[in-house]
């Protein structure tokens, strides 16, 4: 369970953004604004996607993954030993009892204020309990939903209006 912890981006995460790029270039989102997590695989990715496009990421904080708290670091077979009873649902609802951490409506909270602020059409790159928020609010779901929304590294996701598709 990362969290907010840091980890440099892999082999693999590399060969992820570049795919990322071919698809923005081929999706057109030239004269678009680009926003990035602070952590540095959300960096590196952002700066892999970017490819040639003539454009400045902006690093926002409100764009970090959930804060896990005590769990940053651990295993979740470990969390789900310690603590069954949050996975008996199937879901992912377990993210709200996190000792120390922000849970689901502290994330969105957040994410809610950076799409508050947004002017005109973005790339936006984060993580990936951070997307499926932000996409649950700027589609207008329930943020408990979140976890009925497609996830996937190396992906991009469209949202306007009250649709979402992934781009590949």
């Amino acid at each position: 369970m990362q969290g907010q912890l840091d980890s440099p981006l892999t082999d693999l995460g590399r060969d992820q953004a570049a795919r990322q790029a071919e698809i923005l270039r081929d999706f057109g989102v030239i004269g678009w604004d680009w926003y990035a997590s602070p952590q540095g695989r959300a960096i590196a990715t952002a700066r892999i996607a970017l490819g040639d496009h003539d454009a400045e990421i902006t690093v926002d904080p409100r764009l970090c993954e959930i804060d896990l708290g005590d769990w940053s670091g651990e295993m979740r077979s470990d969390i789900r030993a310690e603590a069954p009873q949050l996975f008996e649902t199937g879901d992912m609802g377990w993210y709200d009892h996190a000792p120390g951490g922000e849970g689901l409506a502290g994330l969105a909270a957040r994410a809610g204020a950076f799409l508050a602020d947004l002017e005109r059409p973005a790339v936006i790159v984060t993580h990936g309990i951070t997307s499926r928020v932000i996409r649950c609010l700027a589609l207008g779901l329930p943020v408990r939903d979140f976890d009925s929304l497609a996830g996937g590294q190396g992906v991009a996701h469209h949202v306007s209006g009250s649709t979402a598709r992934v781009v590949i």
